[in-house]
């Protein structure tokens, strides 16, 4: 039997504001345990919450640039639930009257573009963490995060491979960084999904028993929990069984997921509008300023650098995935002209640099758009050959130098001398007869072992150019 599997995935996305959502605790990331709180966020008695507009107007932004119908007036719910780092009791969130619906976002993956329903994004306040110590039977509750703003981006189940689910993945995690509305720190929790996958057999229409993963806190952990459960699933319903509806956590150590609870349905949390905040209605004023306010986005970009500098659909997807880099790009173009070379230098030489990490630390690099430039200006004037220019881009790297500097520095400029270059290459003729003997037999591959000869000898300082044709004539 063939299945089908179908994934829909719960995004949240904590936003950028300087206070939480209903008080004026600050949201820094990693201050000691419980000091970033106030009566309003531990859930003391007699406190009301007071709406933070900044909230609103990301999210906003958010439904904006995800293509969805605007609510225009919405409302906060409580969720109840208990768990330790939980204090009200409940988490002010949004349920029948979220502030946006039915949006959507492209994806690419094969080379085949899908688009991905979006169901709603809606505000809500973030919980506490749980610090379990590992040295004893204890678990200490730290709620600096709680009422931390967040939007939740919850998809339609229109995902049909981990490999699409890390695409659309990919793609908010892109946008809510050109909005500016999130940092999209994964390791700080301040990006995160759940994932709801079934399958089902091939041509039903009839969805199969989902289960939940959580604790994924990165792409690559999404798309390994998402491919084990699916073989888990696959293997679970080949030899007769049925899956249970459950939350499963994840375990990026051993690569397995283990049972957490039974699923929630939305009737098991009591939802009911939140009695001590009046609705939000939105304006039309408010909203025109909030749709004047959104930049260029991903997808606009990406379309734009094929347009106007003839990159290649691939060069460009790769180059706009990241804000930073994109800018980083764009900057760089200002002292150089030819864009493609420029893609090729920043998706092999700079982003290795990354490799693993995020593309957006870029903005860290020592290495500036002008610096990289002014290297590939290098390149092009035949100053330095372009294998001196990756050691060269190497040492920038490291040090924050100009290219002209580490090359006069270390006297790295390319040998273009015919008089310089000529006694070397005989010396390296005379002492190959063999090679010699097999390149005039038609062994032109050989070319490459005289010519990587007086690379050696030169220090890979001597014209590749020229190299070749001085050979040529020795060989005459």
């Amino acid at each position: 039997m063939e299945f089908e599997t179908v994934i829909g995935l719960e995004v949240h996305a904590q936003l950028k504001t300087k206070t939480k959502i209903f008080c004026g605790c600050p949201t820094t990331f990693g201050a000691a345990p419980n000091t970033h709180v106030c009566p309003v966020c531990l859930g003391m008695p007699g406190v009301l919450p007071v709406l933070n507009k900044k909230v609103v107007d990301f999210a906003l932004k958010m439904a904006c640039a995800t293509n969805c119908q605007i609510n225009r007036r919405n409302e906060f719910a409580r969720k109840n639930y208990f768990y330790p780092d939980l204090p009200k009791g409940y988490q002010i969130s949004q349920f029948d009257l979220p502030i946006a619906e039915h949006g959507w976002v492209d994806i690419a993956v094969g080379g085949k573009s899908r688009r991905i329903g979006l169901t709603r994004i809606h505000m809500e306040e973030d919980a506490g963490k749980l610090v379990h110590d590992e040295a004893a039977p204890a678990s200490y509750v730290d709620l600096n995060r709680a009422a931390v703003p967040l939007i939740e981006i919850v998809s339609e189940p229109d995902i049909r491979s981990p490999e699409e689910a890390v695409a659309y993945l990919k793609k908010l995690h892109a946008i809510v960084r050109y909005l500016d509305i999130c940092d999209g720190n994964m390791q700080e929790g301040s990006f995160r999904c759940d994932a709801n996958i079934s399958l089902r057999p091939k041509g039903q229409q009839a969805l199969g028993t989902r289960t939940e993963l959580k604790n994924m806190n990165s792409f690559r952990h999404v798309q390994q929990a998402l491919e084990y459960e699916e073989r888990r699933q696959r293997d679970l319903l080949l030899d007769g069984g049925q899956v249970v509806q459950e939350t499963l956590l994840w375990d990026a150590d051993h690569n397995v997921s283990h049972s957490m609870r039974g699923k929630e349905e939305a009737h098991d949390y009591r939802y009911f509008p939140d009695p001590d905040l009046v609705p939000v209605v939105i304006d039309d004023d408010w909203l025109a300023g909030m749709r004047a306010s959104l930049p260029e986005l991903p997808d606009e970009r990406q379309k734009r650098l094929m347009t106007d500098l003839g990159l290649p659909n691939y060069d460009a997807e790769i180059i706009t995935s990241s804000r930073e880099l994109a800018d980083y790009f764009e900057a760089a173009l200002t002292n150089y002209t030819n864009a493609k070379k420029l893609s090729n230098w920043m998706m092999t030489e700079l982003l290795r640099e990354f490799k693993g990490g995020d593309a957006a630390d870029i903005s860290t690099c020592k290495v500036s758009p002008q610096q990289l430039a002014a290297l590939l200006t290098m390149i092009d004037k035949e100053t330095i050959s372009g294998k001196i220019a990756k050691t060269v881009f190497a040492e920038m790297l490291e040090t924050g130098h100009d290219a002209e500097l580490i090359v006069k520095e270390k006297n790295l400029i390319q040998m273009s001398d015919e008089g310089d270059l000529v006694k070397i290459v005989k010396e390296i003729v005379a002492a190959n007869p063999t090679q010699v003997e097999q390149f005039k037999a038609g062994k032109t591959k050989v070319m490459g072992f005289f010519v990587g000869q007086l690379m050696k000898q030169t220090k890979g300082r001597a014209n590749p150019k020229m190299a070749n044709e001085l050979f040529m004539n020795e060989f005459k």
